[in-house]
């Protein structure tokens, strides 16, 4: 059970809203920080600020220390073999987009690579980018009715022209876990790498990257307790060395000339110009926040949160549910009366429920559902069974106004 008294760590949420006190159920989208992982953003402000990696004055050579000890919490967090494997990118998008714009430097035309029906436009729209001066092909693998993947659908896809996957680990609409090793294990007997969208994972499952078999694995800071601009890509050492850099500039080079450039080492290579040092440093405070607690402590939460509230909003006359898969993230999307989205969610917001609402990045899902977009309320270690309740008056207040 989830100690209360975490939530005197994030004094941001002890305030009122229009008269009412505050709900943030907006935690798929970006989780709050405790304080201290802000403490740590201003202390690194006030005596820290000075560019990493190239100075040999003092401060420059702390924030240096201070950056690679967020590397290398990092490396723990999620196994990974080598800080050499842990690339620090502005968020996951960032983090897809290296990994598109360099492996497909080598894919030929007619090589296909297999998302699902359940991408975030993040991973959907770079390998689009990526294809555009070759004809690559986009396999989709379908959904089953409860918003799993259709697993056989899969399996039967991989033909001699599959050259890469790029999959979810949990959907950020439908909440659904896919089953990652299962699917990377299969993708690997044909030769296939993968890469793993965890953006809606790592803050909420216990990740291992090994254990996983991952090629690469990515995700941002500010969905898990961290700050907003830093994400993480991993990528296995022999596969990143292989692969070009994504963006050329300071840092990431041994040597320039006009004739030539040679690149540096693992990460670097992939880290061009002046990071986000300030952020990346805090993030190391929301690694030790989740460690503290334990990931799996989050996660028995979170699922218990999710268990209640599904039970209770079920019973709220002209509720569709959308994503009902056994295995699911701390995320339920729902529509009232069929609806519209934007104006549950402006209702819910006038009574101090903090909810997203929308396609959620997600315009292909909702096409496959027949909607235009779905209200999502989604949680996290700091919110409890009377936010719950707060949020099912609310809906029930609200509805005959939808009706």
């Amino acid at each position: 059970m989830i100690d209360k008294d975490i939530r005197k760590q994030f004094p941001q949420l002890d305030r009122e809203l229009y008269g009412h006190r505050l709900v943030y159920f907006d935690n798929a989208a970006t989780t709050q920080s405790p304080l201290s992982v802000t403490d740590e953003y201003l202390r690194m402000e006030h005596e820290e600020r000075a560019n990493v990696h190239r100075g040999v004055h003092t401060m420059s050579q702390m924030a240096t220390a201070s950056i690679e000890r967020t590397r290398e919490a990092v490396a723990r967090f999620i196994n990974a073999t080598s800080t050499e494997e842990v690339i620090f990118t502005s968020g996951t998008t960032d983090s897809i987009n290296l990994v598109a714009s360099s492996l497909t430097e080598t894919f030929e035309n007619g090589d296909e690579i297999i998302l699902t029906a359940a991408e975030h436009h993040s991973n959907i729209v770079p390998w689009q980018l990526a294809g555009r001066f070759r004809r690559l092909r986009l396999k989709v693998v379908p959904l089953l009715s409860d918003g799993s993947l259709d697993l056989d659908a899969y399996r039967n896809m991989f033909t001699e022209h599959t050259r890469f996957v790029s999959i979810a680990h949990a959907s950020n609409v439908l909440g659904t876990i896919n089953p990652i090793k299962e699917m990377i294990a299969e993708a690997h007997r044909w030769g296939v790498p993968v890469l793993v969208d965890g953006a809606q994972a790592v803050g909420h499952l216990d990740v291992d990257v090994r254990d996983l078999d991952a090629d690469f694995y990515a995700f941002s800071a500010h969905k898990m307790y961290g700050p907003t601009g830093v994400g993480v890509l991993y990528g296995k050492r022999d596969r990143l060395r292989r692969m070009s850099p994504y963006r050329g500039g300071g840092a990431m080079i041994d040597h320039v000339s006009f004739d030539k450039t040679t690149f540096a080492d693992l990460p670097y290579k992939f880290e061009a110009g002046t990071p986000n040092f300030v952020g990346i440093a805090a993030f190391a405070k929301a690694i030790e926040f989740m460690e503290t607690i334990g990931v799996k402590n989050i996660s028995a939460h979170e699922r218990e949160l999710l268990n209640y509230a599904t039970e209770q909003i079920s019973q709220i006359e002209g509720v569709k549910i959308y994503g009902t898969a056994k295995e699911k993230s701390a995320v339920l999307s729902f529509l009232l009366h069929g609806g519209n989205s934007f104006d549950a969610g402006t209702l819910l917001d006038k009574l101090g429920i903090e909810v997203r609402t929308g396609h959620h990045c997600a315009q292909p899902l909702m096409e496959r559902l027949g909607i235009t977009g779905t209200v999502r309320a989604s949680f996290a270690v700091y919110n409890t069974r009377e936010e719950i309740d707060l949020f099912i008056a609310a809906l029930r207040r609200i509805a005959p106004m939808l009706g």
